[in-house]
C-alpha cells in the first residue's frame, strides 16, 4: 500500500509538470527508484539501468512467454537512481531514418514501429495510457557542394531500406523553408515519416514500469567487480571463462552484495568500457579493450519569437551545429560535437557557456539570420558513449567471457534504437541467435579484426 501511494504521490507531480518533450533534464519524481538491495541471484543481470539495459530486460521477459514454470530472474542494477547523469534523459530526444549504415536504418524503422503502438507494447492494466510526445516534424540534413554525392547515396541506401526520404534542390529549401539561408546548400535530405522528436524519460520509465510488471526486479547500486570461472583455475591461463558474480556495491557504502547469475549484460552506457576493466576479470581475457568512453555534449536552449515556426524540422547543418523547436512559444534546444582535438572534460557535466557564444551561435545566425537576436535561455550537459572505434554500437556476446552480452556504445543514437537493439540481445541470449533483424556486423569480431564499421551520420 506504501508503494502504491508514493507512486499516485510521483504520478501527481508528474502530471503537474509543463510538457517539455525535451528530454527531462535529468530530474526524476520521488518514489520512482528501484528496490535498495539485490538478490543473492539471479538468472540475468543486467548492468546499467538506462534505456538500453531497461529494454534488454523487458523483451527477455517478452520473449521468454510461458515457458518456463518459474519464470527467469531478471535483475537490472543502475548506479544512479536518480538519472541526474543518465545519457537517456539528458539526450535532445530524437529519431530519424537518415543512416548511412544499413543496420542502424533497420533499427530506426523496427523502433518508429514500436513508438507508434507502445501502448500495445508497454500499456500496463489499470495504468493511464502512455504519451511520449512525439514531434513528427521529421530530420532536415544540409549538404555542402562537396558532400551532395554522399548524401545522395546515402539517401538510396535509406530509400531501398524502406524510410520515406526526400532531396530538396536550394530552391525547394527555400520554398519549404523560406527562414533559412540557403546559398552555401547543395543539397538537403528530409524525413517524410517515422522521424522527429519525444520524450525520453517516458520512454524510459515506461521500459522500467511495464518490465517491472513483468517481474523484473532492480536495485541501486555499482558493479565494481566480479568473480569468474577463472579465479578458481590453476595456470596455464585459460582462453576462455564465465562470470560466476556480480558484486554489487552499495550507494554510500563500503558493503557489496554477491549476485550469483548465469549471464551478464554489459548495458552501461558510457562506463560500458570501464565496467571491463573492473576486478576479477582476467585481463589477458578482456583483448582488445572495449573502445567506449563517455564524451560530454552540450545541449543549449533559446526563445527566438520571429525564429521558424511549427514547421521546423530538427536540422542538421553543414556545419555540424543541430536545433529543433522545443514547444511552441518561440522556444528552441540545440548543439554541436566538437572536433576531437577539442573534447571537454569530461569528469564533471559543467557547461561551457563559451562554447555556445564563440562556436553555435555564429553557426545558427548564418543558418537562421532570425537567430542574430535570439535570447539563450538554459543549458545542460549529457554523456554519449562514445565507440571511439566507428561510432556505432556494440552487440552481442563478448568472444571469451562465454556469459557476457554487450549493448552500448551507440554513440548518441542509443535512446531511438533502444527498443529494437533490447530485443536484439534478447533473442541471442534465449535462442543463441538474431531473429529479427541480422545484427551480427555490429558483433565483437570487427574490434578483434580491426575492421570499423562506419557511420557517417552521427551528429
Amino acid at each position: 500500500e506504501l508503494g502504491q501511494i508514493l507512486e499516485r504521490m510521483a504520478q501527481t507531480l508528474r502530471d503537474q509538470l509543463p510538457a517539455s518533450g525535451s528530454g527531462g533534464r535529468g530530474w526524476v519524481p520521488p518514489g520512482t527508484h528501484p528496490d535498495p538491495r539485490p538478490p543473492d541471484e539471479a538468472d540475468v543481470v543486467v548492468v546499467g539501468g538506462g534505456v538500453l539495459g531497461w529494454s534488454v530486460a523487458y523483451w527477455l521477459k517478452v520473449l521468454e512467454g510461458h515457458r518456463r514454470r518459474h519464470g527467469m530472474k531478471v535483475l537490472v542494477v543502475e548506479r544512479d537512481p536518480t538519472y541526474s547523469r543518465a545519457s537517456t534523459v539528458l539526450s535532445a530526444g530524437g529519431i530519424r531514418q537518415q543512416w548511412s549504415l544499413r543496420e542502424n536504418i533497420q533499427m530506426s524503422r523496427f523502433s518508429a514501429s514500436f513508438l507508434r503502438d507502445i501502448n500495445e507494447y508497454l500499456g500496463v492494466p489499470n495504468e493511464p495510457p502512455i504519451d511520449i510526445q512525439f514531434q513528427p516534424s521529421g530530420y532536415l540534413f544540409l549538404a555542402s557542394p562537396q558532400n551532395a554525392a554522399a548524401l545522395e547515396a546515402t539517401v538510396k541506401l535509406q530509400r531501398d531500406e524502406g524510410a520515406q526520404v526526400t532531396l530538396l534542390s536550394p530552391t525547394q529549401l527555400k520554398a519549404k523553408f523560406p527562414w533559412m539561408n540557403t546559398e552555401d546548400v547543395a543539397v538537403a535530405s528530409y524525413g517524410l515519416e517515422d522521424e522527429g522528436w519525444f520524450d525520453p524519460w517516458t520512454l524510459l520509465n515506461a521500459f522500467r514500469r511495464k518490465a517491472t510488471s513483468l517481474g523484473v526486479q532492480s536495485c541501486s547500486g555499482e558493479v565494481r567487480a566480479f568473480v569468474t570461472s577463472a579465479n578458481y583455475m590453476m595456470p596455464p591461463a585459460p582462453s576462455s571463462a564465465r562470470i560466476k558474480y556480480v558484486h554489487v556495491h552499495m550507494p554510500d557504502s563500503l558493503e557489496y552484495q554477491p549476485v550469483a547469475c548465469a549471464i551478464v549484460v554489459n548495458a552501461a552506457g558510457a562506463w560500458a568500457g570501464k565496467l571491463l576493466e573492473a576486478d576479477g576479470l582476467p585481463r589477458a581475457l578482456c583483448r582488445p579493450p572495449l573502445p567506449i568512453q563517455p564524451r560530454k555534449r552540450y545541449v543549449f536552449t533559446w526563445h527566438c519569437p520571429n525564429g521558424p515556426g511549427l514547421s521546423c524540422p530538427f536540422l542538421i547543418d553543414t556545419s555540424g551545429a543541430y536545433f529543433r523547436r522545443d514547444g511552441f512559444s518561440g522556444s528552441y534546444l540545440g548543439g554541436m560535437s566538437p572536433p576531437e582535438e577539442e573534447e571537454p572534460d569530461p569528469s564533471d557535466l559543467s557547461v561551457d557557456h563559451d562554447y555556445f557564444q564563440e562556436q553555435i551561435w555564429p553557426r545558427l545566425a548564418r543558418r537562421v539570420p532570425a537567430f542574430e537576436s535570439l535570447r539563450l535561455q538554459g543549458s545542460w550537459a549529457g554523456y554519449y558513449d562514445y565507440n571511439a572505434f566507428d561510432q556505432n554500437g556494440v552487440l552481442g556476446p563478448h568472444p571469451q567471457l562465454e556469459n557476457l552480452f554487450l549493448a552500448a556504445g551507440f554513440s548518441g543514437h542509443g535512446l531511438q534504437h533502444a527498443p529494437a537493439a533490447g530485443r536484439a540481445v534478447a533473442e541471442l541470449v534465449l535462442r543463441g541467435r538474431y531473429e529479427t533483424l541480422d545484427l551480427r556486423r555490429l558483433g565483437w569480431d570487427r574490434l578483434v579484426d580491426g575492421e570499423p564499421l562506419e557511420e557517417h551520420g552521427v551528429v
